[in-house]
């Protein structure tokens, strides 16, 4: 079986550790720009940042659409931080004219555990990982306020959802690229490995 080919939206944020976990998880991982590379993927990350920047970017770069498009067609994607505010079907309190790419149906609060300066780690059980507590590094994250009925809570902290899966989308409100555990993009590889035709295996 061939190696999955997965993309890190690289328009900010942590790029180069994304692209290292998935490559140690066994995909083979390259940065997304532009439209022509990410029809090429078989799933992307996105990853953590300023939510309201990278949705500009995408706009700018030509991506929003294309990105919406995929998604909604059932390519697999999986968010951190900010990421997971851009897969978010609803903002609690978005910037004027922040955009998302969508995908989750859930409620996502921005910056709700603080502000840089109150970031921290934690250990977080997480459904799904194996073996001891996935260490969440949470910065400026967003927690989850709601979820829909198709929307499926993998982790709680401190008694807020931080963990999410609906079908081939995933997103936690921490940065696991940050820590050398690559659990959840193992477990992210496995979901595209998993949504794979025939003819691409």
């Amino acid at each position: 079986m061939s190696a999955p080919v997965i993309g890190v939206l690289a328009l900010q944020g942590d790029v180069p550790e994304h692209l290292t976990a998935l490559t140690v998880a066994g995909a083979v991982a390259g940065p997304v720009r532009r439209p022509e590379e990410l029809a090429r993927v078989d799933g992307l990350v996105v990853p953590g940042g300023e939510s309201t920047t990278i949705s500009k970017l995408a706009a700018l770069f030509g991506l929003m659409e294309p990105l919406r498009a995929r998604v909604r067609d059932g390519m697999p994607v999986y968010g951190t931080c900010a990421g997971m505010i851009l897969l978010a079907d609803k903002i609690l309190d978005p910037r004027a004219g922040q955009e998302t790419i969508g995908g989750i149906d859930m409620i996502v609060r921005r910056n709700a555990f603080g502000r840089q300066n109150e970031s921290f780690e934690a250990a977080v059980d997480v459904r799904g990982v194996e073996g001891d507590p996935v260490e969440g590094v949470f910065i400026r994250a967003p927690w989850v306020e709601s979820v829909g009925a198709e929307t499926e809570v993998l982790a709680e902290h401190d008694g807020h959802i931080v963990a999410v899966r609906q079908g081939n989308a995933l997103a936690t409100s921490f940065h696991p690229e940050l820590t050398g555990d690559h659990r959840m993009h193992a477990l992210f590889v496995a979901m595209v490995r998993g949504n794979r035709t025939p003819e691409s295996l």
